[in-house]
């Protein structure tokens, strides 16, 4: 689970990673006169979870998010739809000829269940191999998309990743949060390297790992605002 959505301090004062990003989003957007900054719907992509996890996810980061939203104003609650995406799986779609399933093939019947909203995208051409669809599960859906909607919005965010002109196998935006927690990860990698160096150097030996995890400094100016880690 991620820990860090809602962050109180003991000043009360909210440091948490969703509170960041409608700050951001407030400070960057430049809507038309008359209407609101801060966002009405959310859509928001989950990936690494299972299915014995859904609970948890709708009641303890779904939570945590709505806590944050009431930290920047007093009653804001933006409509959310949550969507779970998982390549894990054992699910892999044959056509009746030869080869792969086109892109862009959906399944949402037959072998999905019978009572939640989830369905199987295959957005990206196979030209190798055999290709292993994305299983998309709709946890909450607060915006009433309809279902047909609703996957072509998934589909085409599959079209819209930077580092590739033809689709993915799952939406950009679960592939840009992996981007990041790599280069976070390379972060904290490189403090460990050095901070390993520094203790052999003393001769005071290693420590282990999962300790505190230092501060980083704040991004330049000029990058602060990009997603610079793509």
């Amino acid at each position: 689970m991620i820990e860090a959505l809602h962050k109180r301090l003991p000043t009360g004062k909210d440091v948490g990673m969703i509170k960041e990003l409608l700050l951001d989003f407030y400070q960057t957007c430049n809507p038309p006169p008359n209407v609101e900054r801060k966002p009405q719907q959310m859509i928001i992509f989950r990936d690494g979870v299972s299915e014995s996890q859904f609970d948890q996810v709708l009641n303890v980061e779904l939570q945590a998010i709505l806590k944050a939203c009431n930290d920047i104003e007093d009653g804001y609650r933006p409509k959310v739809t949550l969507i779970v995406a998982q390549k894990n799986h054992h699910t892999k779609l044959f056509p009746t000829g030869q080869g792969n399933v086109h892109p862009g093939t959906i399944v949402d019947a037959q072998i999905c269940h019978p009572r939640n909203f989830d369905f199987y995208l295959c957005p990206q051409a196979g030209p190798i191999g055999t290709s292993r669809p994305t299983h998309y599960h709709v946890l909450l859906d607060e915006n009433s998309f309809t279902v047909d909607d609703l996957q072509i919005l998934v589909h085409v965010l599959s079209y819209v990743y930077q580092r590739s002109t033809t689709a993915i196998s799952s939406v950009a935006p679960i592939n840009y949060a992996h981007l990041a927690a790599t280069q976070m990860q390379q972060f904290l990698k490189a403090d460990e390297l050095s901070e390993t160096a520094s203790r052999s150097g003393r001769g005071e030996g290693s420590t282990a790992s999962g300790g505190h995890i230092p501060e980083f400094p704040p991004l330049h100016q000029n990058v602060c605002h990009t997603m610079f880690f793509c």
